[in-house]
């Protein structure tokens, strides 16, 4: 669900992207060599796990599992809310109804369909190659900010652009099985992750928002939307098959999902924005090599060369902070 760029993450692989960290007196912190190796793991096995679901157990509903894991962080969300101070940053956001209804509201439907698409897309790709295309969500947000003029280019991003498009370019004509459905249905969620970024950008502009207030607002829209969503998806069939998976693997599923966002309240004041990327690089590294080792999936030495290039861009875009220089 989380990503701290972005996203990105995402199952919600990356739950919620992070803004910017509340800054509450009360909020505890934990030292960055305690809290990157525990986001790291629980990053993983958010998408781990979810794969396992939709490709082992043959549990292949994404629409539901997403609005599962939503309703669940909703109501995970307003008990610490009520038992914790983790949410505290609640309080300093004036939520008005015309806040919810232009900013809220309009995000939230693209955080709704980038999290059904990209969960759609682990039913045609592997989950190796899904990370070798999120590393082209930078390349998105400066497009559309480029586009709407909301950021000039420079010659250093289109550099990093070039970068990270040749690397993805190359890993996508390495991909020994191609499916042209899940790749559309992952660009697909590329677009509207980016989208959605631009818009917290442009509309949240100012607002301290953690990733647990985030997802305090946003979950209950989105599992909303979703809910409006699955009978015209996936309708009743998920629910006939529950027991056969058993409701023990969703609930620990939804949990492990929450803690992920949990940890990334701890993650975003830990350390720099070196170390974080840094962070993201090996988690999506491991990502590809558990792809590899648990679930069977083939990457081919031109995969290897086009993704270091895209992770290469990708540490630039992170380390000048989209500077014009």
């Amino acid at each position: 669900m989380l990503e701290v760029e972005k996203d990105q993450d995402e199952l919600l692989p990356s739950p919620v992207s992070a803004t910017t960290p509340s800054q509450s007196k009360q909020q505890p912190k934990l030292s960055a060599a305690m809290i990157i190796p525990i986001w790291i793991v629980l990053s993983s096995a958010v998408i781990i796990y979810n794969n396992y679901l939709y490709n082992t157990l043959n549990f292949r509903f994404p629409v539901f599992l997403v609005t599962w894991h939503l309703t669940f962080a909703a109501i995970g969300t307003r008990v610490l809310a009520r038992t914790t101070h983790l949410i505290d940053g609640a309080k300093d956001v004036n939520m008005s109804k015309d806040v919810f209804l232009r900013s809220i509201l309009p995000i939230g439907l693209l955080f709704s369909a980038s999290l059904i698409l990209s969960n759609t897309a682990y039913l045609y790709l592997s989950v190796a190659y899904i990370q070798m295309l999120k590393a082209f969500v930078p390349v998105a947000i400066l497009l559309i900010s480029w586009t709407f003029r909301i950021h000039d280019p420079s010659k250093r991003l289109a550099v990093i652009v070039l970068m990270i498009s040749s690397g993805v370019a190359l890993a996508s004509r390495g991909e020994l099985h191609f499916n042209l459905i899940g790749f559309l249905t992952q660009a697909a969620a590329v677009a509207f992750e980016a989208s959605r970024l631009v818009m917290i950008e442009i509309l949240l502009h100012g607002m301290k928002m953690n990733p647990l207030v985030s997802l305090h607002y946003y979950a209950p829209v989105c599992a909303l939307i979703n809910f409006a969503v699955l009978p015209f998806t996936e309708g009743l069939a998920p629910f006939y098959e529950i027991m056969r998976i058993g409701p023990l693997i969703l609930i620990s599923n939804a949990a492990v999902a929450f803690l992920l966002n949990i940890a990334a309240v701890f993650l975003v004041s830990a350390g720099s924005g070196l170390v974080l990327t840094l962070a993201g690089v090996f988690k999506d590294i491991l990502l590809i090599t558990g792809s590899v080792l648990m679930f069977g999936a083939m990457i081919t030495p031109l995969q290897v060369v086009g993704y270091s290039i895209a992770l290469l861009g990708l540490i630039l875009y992170k380390t000048t902070g989209g500077s014009k220089k």
